[in-house]
């Protein structure tokens, strides 16, 4: 069994998911509410059929779910953050920079005494990341 995060946006899950295969590399599956049996649909009045209802996107050997939230309830998330440890220094910055785009930088990407890199974003879409080089400190 393996925990997997499930990621909620406001409206622009589509973009996110997609933005994320994109930097891991991998396709993204998405279901949308348009994709509903009609009945199911119709419990649901007034949400868009190209909002996102379920999204699937493969990180590394993890994966990420994610939904808009037809509420717009939604509230940013705090007090989590989506972790990886990636292989070497140029991969580790490449997808740093990537994420970094368009987001908010909290600890900038540098040495740590327990890895070769480690730093804090938050990317464009609201999804807080904590990026690392993977380390053989301690080993």
């Amino acid at each position: 069994m393996q925990p997997i995060p499930y990621l909620f946006f406001k409206d622009n899950c589509r973009e996110a998911v997609e933005a994320y295969g994109k930097i891991f590399g991998t396709e993204p599956e998405i279901m949308g509410f348009g994709d509903m049996p009609d009945e199911a649909k119709a419990e649901m009045p007034g949400v868009p059929d190209d909002a996102v209802m379920h999204a699937s996107v493969k990180v590394g050997d993890g994966v990420i779910f994610a939904s808009d939230d037809p509420s717009g309830d939604t509230p940013a998330i705090a007090g989590c953050n989506v972790a990886m440890s990636l292989d070497g220094e140029a991969e580790t910055r490449r997808v740093w920079d990537a994420l970094a785009e368009g987001g908010e930088v909290r600890m900038a990407l540098s040495p740590a005494f327990w890895t070769p890199l480690f730093g804090t974003l938050t990317d464009r879409f609201g999804t807080r990341w904590m990026i690392m080089q993977e380390s053989d400190y301690g080993a």
